[in-house]
């Protein structure tokens, strides 16, 4: 894979251009993603900015995100070729930053859940994840070092797991979704993938121009390992890796304790596909009323189920969110972070499906940080999950970090 750290430093020390080290990453994706089918266009060639924070970084940018010299089709033949006017407005702050928008990166349609036509890099007989599958793919190949994908149920995390990266789902809002083709307004949120924490928590304090996002980890942070289990059974691989993860990060001076969720935060759960799909009904209204027949099987099912939401079942799920919200901050005046499985497993077999969001929906409702970290081992990748409370980017990325050097002297 590609680090947007290590190309950072090589363009500041004059070993590399910018210039240089976007042709790389085209030349790649030309090698590349044949086989892989992460990419479904690149940008035109232009002269790359040779200053800026992030000159010389190429970045993937999923095909729900609006580019205004690329064109912007959603994974649906509706929009095949619409060209937008203008960036999405974090596609400009990538712009104003330095960094080349280069490759338009697969989603599935209007990022649901049928699969895009890309492939896992580490066995293509397997998916990728969704919705962000071409993003999270393209980071796994070495095609690019960074890319941006959504998430409104589990599509950043979910993917980046499947493919063994570093993602992270930002607190609600921290990032732009103007320009962004919504799905659900109260939950949809842009994301970043790359190599690495480090890469991701770096790009991210650009990004959102914070530089706190890359403080250190407390000296001795406090974690609660957290099973989720109203949400099923995850696999015992990924329950193994879990555990192999939370053994190194009390040998880097992590203190564990378990976290039972209460009853509350099953209900939460148990609400999200009401919000997600009452306000799909109406973001996507125009394409149901007049392409309903050219909706892929899985979305329009979906649709025509969320026909028959009340306004008062909605009002019912946001109230159960909102008591959910207040206890989670309460359950963070004890502890710096949750550690949790980042997916049921690794990437199920076939390409049929996207993979299941179970254990991601409940954060993306809560609307706080969430980083996967890839956990080193044998077979298909797994990742595990560090979450913190809302607004505290910095500290998830601080102890995910942590838990990456841990893993890796492990």
């Amino acid at each position: 894979m590609i680090s947007l750290l290590d190309i950072r430093t090589r363009v500041a020390d004059g070993t590399l251009s910018a210039a240089d080290a976007i042709q790389t990453a085209r030349e790649r994706i030309a090698a590349r993603d044949p086989a892989i089918g992460a990419v479904l266009r690149t940008a035109p060639e232009a002269t790359a900015p040779a200053r800026g924070p992030l000159a010389g970084i190429a970045v993937g940018i999923k095909d729900i995100i609006d580019t205004a010299d690329m064109a912007t089709e959603s994974g649906s033949e509706i929009y095949a070729g619409w060209r937008p006017r203008a960036d999405a407005a974090i596609v400009s702050r990538l712009r104003a930053l330095g960094a080349v928008p280069l490759a338009k990166t697969a989603t599935t349609a209007f990022a649901g859940l049928d699969p895009a036509a890309t492939v896992n890099p580490h066995d293509p007989g397997h998916t990728p994840g969704g919705s962000s599958s071409g993003s999270a793919a393209a980071i796994a190949a070495g095609m690019l070092p960074l890319a941006l994908g959504t998430q409104t149920g589990g599509s950043v995390i979910r993917p980046a797991a499947f493919c063994g990266i570093a993602a992270i789902k930002p607190s609600f809002r921290l990032l732009p979704t103007v320009g962004v083709k919504t799905f659900s307004w109260a939950l949809d949120t842009v994301g970043l993938f790359g190599a690495s924490v480090a890469d991701i928590a770096h790009a991210l304090a650009l990004i959102a121009d914070r530089p706190g996002l890359e403080a250190p980890a407390p000296e001795r942070p406090r974690l609660a390992l957290c099973l989720q289990d109203f949400a099923g059974s995850a696999d015992a691989d990924a329950l193994a890796a879990l555990d192999h993860a939370a053994r190194a990060a009390e040998r880097a001076g992590a203190v564990l304790r378990d976290l039972v969720l209460p009853e509350p935060f099953a209900r939460a759960w148990a609400a999200h596909p009401t919000v997600q799909d009452f306000e799909a009904r109406q973001a996507l209204a125009w394409e149901y009323a007049e392409h309903r027949e050219a909706l892929p099987p899985v979305l329009r099912g979906q649709l025509d189920r969320a026909q028959d939401l009340s306004a008062a079942d909605y009002d019912a799920a946001r109230r159960e969110a909102h008591r959910a919200r207040r206890l989670l901050k309460a359950l963070f005046a004890d502890v710096d972070a949750i550690l949790t499985v980042s997916s049921v497993g690794r990437a199920p077999k076939g390409l049929g499906s996207t993979g299941d969001a179970r254990f991601n929906r409940l954060w993306t409702l809560m609307g706080v940080p969430c980083v996967t970290v890839p956990v080193p081992g044998d077979g298909l990748p797994l990742g595990v999950q560090v979450i913190a409370r809302f607004g505290d980017d910095g500290r998830a990325l601080a102890v995910a970090r942590m838990i990456e050097g841990a893993l890796a002297r492990a």
